[in-house]
């Protein structure tokens, strides 16, 4: 299984062209390559303009984007996409939504860890709570009233240093977060507002519709 690493992680933001926030707060610091060079693609090549892309490069550079914004891996995506196409409604609109309900995008979302990267090792580590028991799978789909909290031991050595703790965080408003207790609660399901303004959903529906 392909496996993405610390000095990988700025390799795949300048392939896309954007922040995927990959490393936490070094995103957002001036030691981010982007801010110091822009989004020149990796390699040595990357300062050279290349071809045009074909409609398929196209499509293909959208779910890849897509697939590294949540971290999940190429038959994940793929299996997403199949069960998104089998409920009720917009495949886009169920694909997007069972990505922003995985355990691990929540725990990101509602400030419990500064990246999805730590959201991941918090989760297979069993450092966060679901209803009141460890959970170690990411992919686990959150549901509406589950109760997510992060492990006391995390708390009193790193709880100071997360996000949730910062007073100008927000969590989108299907999550309720408890700051003092380093919890949160899933009071709804996300709306298209919530969703990354980044992915092109027609794009990805056209790339497995070939």
């Amino acid at each position: 299984m392909s496996r993405v690493t610390y000095q990988t992680k700025c390799r795949l933001c300048r392939a896309e062209g954007i922040k995927l926030f990959l490393k936490g707060s070094r995103c957002s610091s001036a030691k981010c390559p982007l801010e110091k060079k822009g989004a020149i693609p990796p390699g040595m090549h990357g300062l050279k303009g290349g071809k045009k892309p074909t409609d398929y490069g196209i499509q293909l550079r959208a779910k890849q984007k897509a697939k590294r914004i949540y971290g999940v891996q190429e038959t994940q995506f793929k299996n997403y996409y199949l069960k998104a196409k089998s409920m009720k409604g917009l495949v886009g609109i169920n694909l997007l939504t069972l990505l922003e309900l995985r355990l691990d995008n929540i725990v990101y979302k509602a400030g419990l860890a500064s990246s999805r990267s730590h959201a991941k090792q918090l989760v297979s580590h069993k450092n966060i709570l679901v209803n009141g028991k460890p959970l170690n799978v990411c992919s686990y789909q959150v549901k509406k009233t589950d109760q997510i909290t992060l492990d006391s031991k995390i708390i009193s050595s790193a709880g100071e240093n997360l996000p949730i703790s910062e007073k100008d965080f927000k969590a989108p408003a299907w999550i309720s977060i408890d700051r003092s207790k380093f919890g949160v609660e899933i009071n709804g399901l996300p709306s298209s507002e919530d969703f990354n303004s980044a992915i092109n959903i027609n794009l990805i529906i056209e790339y497995y519709s070939r």
